[in-house]
């Protein structure tokens, strides 16, 4: 990836960050997508009193890409407040590979600049995609 590109969706997470509405872990994250475009779409998690209706920040940006006409990403950064990056869960890890432009770049970072980058089929073996939908699947 590009480094300056990098660059910019780091500072774009890391901003969006501050908007996370984390009441309850006190964990805040940001998320920046790139999509096949070069537009730049952030997302933060946002928590609820009723645990399982809270969105994270990846798949807030993704939907966020999504809700403005956009179908494939290149590359998703996530940045965290912790002192090792964190890995996105598994329903974002999900996400990611529903909309991802092949396999793509997933670069995880501190607000420090720590970073580890995987790639989205790395983070997600054997995903389950629109191949395996079909009713005459094949093994």
């Amino acid at each position: 990836m590009d480094q300056e590109i990098k660059e910019e969706m780091f500072k774009k997470a890391l901003d969006a960050q501050k908007n996370a509405y984390v009441p309850y872990s006190d964990f805040p994250l940001g998320a920046a997508v790139l999509t096949e475009d070069g537009s730049i779409y952030t997302g933060v998690n946002i928590e609820n009193a009723s645990f399982s209706l809270t969105n994270c920040a990846e798949r807030s940006a993704v939907f966020t890409a999504i809700s403005a006409g956009k179908r494939k990403i290149k590359a998703l950064l996530i940045v965290s407040s912790t002192d090792k990056p964190v890995p996105p869960c598994g329903a974002c890890r999900q996400v990611i590979k529903e909309f991802a432009d092949g396999d793509i770049e997933v670069i995880m970072m501190t607000e420090s600049g720590k970073e580890l980058t995987m790639t989205s089929t790395e983070l997600l073996p054997g995903a389950f995609t629109d191949d395996d939908m079909e009713k005459n699947n094949e093994l």
